[in-house]
């Protein structure tokens, strides 16, 4: 057996194993339970499970998908996303083997369980927990510092840290304006009626028009200085949307008309900026802790904001064109498939995180192959 192969199946050995400590996250984290103790136990019994109860898709085979002690079902969920962790990293250790890209392959590894676990939550919660985005866009530029160590960054198709930290800045910066500017006309260009303070979406909006003329560190900062006055304010000092999102949409406007620095760097500045004050109001609501109150009244939203951390997660793991490949796999998976979720759930709440992990999924296979190609078409 060759070495490279052997990896094969070590990596989805090793996947099985992963998958089953997923089960975990997917059960505890939007239940805000630690996911380390008590040990695994029967969520319908609470009878501790022994050993082996808990080897991956063999128990639930063997036991045929019933608890051994109180005979509660099993979801199939379970061997599920054993499968599919194993299956998900025996193929990206074939495709990216260690010994070519060192630690990088563990870092694509650890993307696909984030990947799998933010969709298996969103689809049973609509929520993707802070817990596995935020860390996870650290975790996406701490393995770029393995990819440019190896060589892998540009010319083995992983990011550099540099493109790690612009693919998440770029991820979160379009999700949240798709989620701006649907969500504006879904109030009919009415403005917010709950604006968040200190920092939300109009310190966002914000960011993303002076980034367009100015660059992403204007923009973040003219976000930090919004929240500063909120904060000194205790409360919140509206940045009419009207100047912000609808100055956007001028901004774009004139810089394809040749005004200003020029369409594509207007619009990758506005990206970068409301993608770094998206990922700082995440950050601060993340550790502020506050729990959302239900019954609350919102403001119609067009995309949920975890979609926009989990989009920064990938840009960071992937580096922004690949990130692009993803979206627009998403968008048309969403656009097909989400009919078909709308129509059997009958909700009218598309849960688009899965959308986004398998478009990463598709990007992280076939990316390199379809950005290459879409460069030699253009000639570049």
């Amino acid at each position: 057996m060759s070495l490279d192969l052997l990896f094969v199946v070590f990596a989805g050995v090793f996947g099985l194993l992963v998958g089953s400590f997923s089960n975990v996250l997917i059960h505890r984290l939007p239940r805000g339970e630690n996911v380390a103790f008590p040990p695994s136990h029967c969520p319908a019994c609470a009878h501790r499970l022994a050993p082996r109860d808990l080897v991956p898709l063999g128990s639930w085979l063997s036991l045929g998908g019933k608890c051994r002690y109180c005979r509660a079902p099993i979801k199939a969920r379970y061997p599920v996303v054993e499968g599919l962790t194993g299956v998900g990293y025996a193929t990206i250790a074939a495709l990216y083997p260690p010994a070519l890209y060192g630690g990088a392959t563990l870092g694509l590894c650890v993307l696909f369980t984030l990947l799998l676990v933010a969709s298996a939550i969103d689809l049973d919660t609509f929520t993707i927990p802070d817990e596995l985005t935020l860390p996870g866009v650290a975790l996406g530029v701490g393995f770029s510092l393995l990819n440019a160590r190896v060589g892998a960054g540009g010319g083995l198709g992983l990011p550099t840290p540099a493109e790690a930290v612009q693919g998440a800045l770029l991820g979160a910066g379009l999700l949240v304006t798709i989620d701006l500017l649907g969500s504006w006309v879904l109030r009919r260009f009415r403005e917010r009626r709950y604006p968040e303070t200190p920092i939300g979406y109009q310190q966002i909006a914000l960011a993303l028009l002076v980034g367009a003329w100015a660059g992403p560190g204007w923009g973040a900062a003219a976000a930090a200085l919004s929240s500063a006055a909120n904060l000194l304010a205790r409360r919140a000092i509206r940045v009419p949307e009207l100047l912000t999102l609808g100055g956007l949409l001028v901004s774009v406007l004139l810089g394809g008309s040749g005004f200003g620095p020029g369409l594509i760097v207007m619009v990758q500045g506005a990206l970068a900026a409301g993608g770094a004050a998206a990922l700082l109001a995440g950050v601060y609501w993340w550790l502020r802790g506050d729990d959302a109150d239900e019954d609350a009244p919102f403001d119609p939203a067009a995309m949920g904001f975890g979609d926009v951390k989990l989009a920064a997660v990938i840009g960071a793991f992937l580096g922004w064109e690949r990130l692009l490949v993803a979206v627009v796999v998403a968008v048309v998976a969403g656009a097909l498939l989400g009919l078909v979720q709308l129509a059997l759930q009958r909700e009218n709440r598309l849960k688009f995180g899965p959308y986004l992990a398998l478009g990463a999924v598709v990007a992280l296979i076939w990316g390199g192959a379809v950005v290459e190609g879409y460069r030699t078409m253009l000639g570049l």
